[in-house]
């Protein structure tokens, strides 16, 4: 039999793990680090209806869509979850998808916000929840201002959300501290081979 990769993940059992955090925490880069890093772990790719952002890619870094279909999607039950995302924008995980990746044993990792996480929950409580959390809040700030994608209006709005955000953090399983980002994607992998299923109680 081939030797299977030491980055690989174990494939005796499929797990979905679902990545929430704050805005500008860094959950994008993290699981943009766990698919170049691991292609054996799926990661699902959310709809919205946002406009794309410089250097976005449609079908890569999102699936960008109208408000009609994404109407659609919720009157066919065909989303996982789906939130309002800073009274704006409407995001969701396509809900076939999640479930073809799992039944054929295959991890899958979501990366959505924190009212899709308490969705998944409900619909799927054999999820791990893992909460991606700052260092400081200093530095959170720092980062939502350094990224440059938003306004001065829109970046009030969000501090005032992810202040809400780092609230919920004892809902969560597992917290990550994202210091670091090779550090906070090893972290998140080695979930999918560990047997964690509960760290908060």
């Amino acid at each position: 039999m081939p030797e299977q990769s030491a980055n690989a993940v174990a494939p005796e059992r499929s797990r979905l793990v679902v990545l929430a955090g704050p805005t500008a925490v860094g959950k994008g880069t993290v699981a943009a680090c766990v698919r170049d890093q691991h292609p054996d772990i799926w990661i699902s790719v959310s709809v919205t209806t946002r406009p794309a952002r410089p250097g976005e890619i449609d079908g890569l870094h999102y699936h960008f869509i109208s408000d009609e279909d994404f109407d659609r999607l919720i009157a066919e039950d065909g989303l996982l979850e789906w939130a309002v995302v800073h009274s704006a924008a409407r995001y969701g995980t396509p809900r076939a998808a999640v479930e073809q990746q799992l039944a054929a044993g295959r991890p899958a990792l979501l990366e959505i916000d924190l009212q899709g996480a308490r969705q998944v929950r409900e619909r799927m409580p054999e999820a791990l929840m893992c909460f991606l959390a700052p260092p400081t809040w200093q530095e959170l700030e720092r980062r939502l201002v350094g990224r440059g994608t938003e306004g001065p209006e829109e970046r009030e709005r969000r501090l005032v959300t992810a202040r809400t955000e780092l609230a919920a953090e004892s809902e969560f399983d597992v917290t990550i501290v994202n210091t670091d980002v090779e550090t906070a994607c090893q972290e998140l992998v080695d979930l999918f081979r560990s047997g964690t299923s509960r760290i908060h109680s």
